[in-house]
């Protein structure tokens, strides 16, 4: 049996040196970098449908840097 997702679930994911915040939650996964407020959101209909690569390209080419 399974736990539902009704809640944001957070965790600290280290990716080389660099800490990051894993947040889950019932639409989807965001991976911010520590200590920042931007990141990378992917929903889960996104995710499902093969969207997700080209969502995360598309926030990635007009995030603010």
């Amino acid at each position: 049996m399974t736990t539902p997702l009704d809640k944001p679930l957070r965790r600290e994911v280290m990716l080389g040196e660099q800490a990051y915040t894993l947040t889950i939650d019932p639409t989807g996964l965001k991976l911010v970098e520590k200590g920042r407020r931007n990141g990378v959101d992917v929903r889960w209909a996104d995710l499902v449908s093969g969207d997700a690569a080209l969502a995360a390209a598309l926030q990635a080419s007009t995030a603010d840097r």
